[in-house]
C-alpha cells in the first residue's frame, strides 16, 4: 500500500494503491481524516511533481496521523521540503 499527499490551502488530496490495485484519488478538507470510502477511481489527483506535493506515506493511518500532527501546530505554516527526490524513487501510480 502507498499513498501520495498534496496540500492545497484548505484541501488535502491523496492518491493511493492497495495491494497493487489503484484506489484512485480522494479530496477532503485538510482538517478531516481520509477513509478508504473517500477514494474514487475517476477522480484525478495533482501531478506528482506539483509544488503542492507533501510526501509519500506507507498507510492511510500514517497519512492521517501526519495530518493530525500538522493540525496540532496551528501557529506554524506548512513548509515544503525543497530537497528534490530523485526521479527513480518516485513509485508509479
Amino acid at each position: 500500500m502507498g499513498f501520495a499527499l498534496w496540500l492545497d490551502g484548505e484541501l488535502a488530496w491523496a492518491q493511493g494503491t492497495h495491494e497493487y490495485r489503484p484506489m484512485g484519488a480522494a479530496v477532503i478538507h485538510s482538517g478531516g481524516v481520509f477513509t478508504p470510502r473517500d477514494f474514487r477511481p475517476v477522480l484525478r489527483a495533482p501531478r506528482r511533481l506539483d509544488p503542492r506535493f507533501a510526501g509519500f506515506f506507507a498507510s492511510l493511518g500514517e497519512l492521517n496521523a501526519w495530518l493530525r500532527r500538522r493540525r496540532g501546530r496551528p501557529s506554524q505554516k506548512f513548509r515544503k521540503n525543497l530537497r528534490r527526490t530523485p526521479i527513480h524513487l518516485i513509485p508509479p501510480f
